[in-house]
């Protein structure tokens, strides 16, 4: 006698966690970040992949998203709104301190580069190799990065008494500057962030001392 199908083996079962009843939007992202890893982009992800590490079926995946390219671009707002948070955090505690606002933020950078959670990651593997629709999701998070930086560069430059020559694109030049080398940080040992914190913080002291000498000599 054949047995009811609730009672058939699940082919997906085999080393997976126990499925649950329900799932949230927030519980499938989780569950792709965690699957990322240096060399791993979420364009290389499958849904039942996901769905697995979860501890869903499958066809649970398709409450909460219509596809994987739909959670991908979720993922990849979450990690820009989460990192735009943390080093905007950073850049107001070096304000109110005797830290360096650009050094402060460099290793925070750094620091979120090298962390557990790889939302970093996100951004910076999607926006070499993901597709179209990938790229111009981190495109978009890196012009909120450009639009937030600059709101501050100004502040901090007016407290200075120090004003900078086209402030939106020193901030579009900082922040390209940064993910740039983030990129190519991500295939490096941990052993060379302190050299890379110090050319990051360098490359973008050059940027801001040049913006603030073309103010002052705007024909030069």
């Amino acid at each position: 006698m054949q047995p009811p199908a609730d009672f058939l083996p699940d082919p997906d079962a085999t080393d997976a966690p126990a499925r649950k009843a329900s799932i949230s939007r927030e519980d499938l992202l989780m569950a792709a970040l965690r699957l990322l890893g240096p060399h791993r982009s979420v364009s290389s992800l499958s849904l039942r992949e996901v769905a697995r590490e979860a501890g869903i079926a499958p066809n649970s995946f398709y409450r909460q998203f219509r596809d994987m390219d739909e959670l991908a671009i979720a993922l990849i707002d979450l990690a820009g709104s989460s990192l735009r948070q943390i080093i905007g955090q950073a850049r107001r505690r070096a304000a109110s301190s005797d830290r360096s606002v650009i050094r402060l933020s460099v290793e925070t950078f750094m620091e979120q580069l090298r962390a557990d959670h790889k939302m970093l990651h996100v951004l910076l593997r999607e926006g070499a190799v993901g597709s179209d629709a990938f790229k111009q999701a981190v495109e978009r998070e890196l012009t909120y990065f450009e639009d937030e930086l600059k709101v501050d560069l100004v502040r901090l430059a007016a407290a200075a008494n120090a004003p900078l020559y086209e402030p939106a694109l020193v901030s579009k030049a900082i922040t390209r500057t940064v993910f740039s080398m983030g990129a190519a940080a991500m295939d490096l040992p941990p052993e060379k962030d302190p050299e890379l914190v110090e050319q990051i913080s360098q490359m973008l002291r050059m940027i801001i001392t040049g913006s603030r000498a073309l103010a002052r000599h705007p024909g030069a």
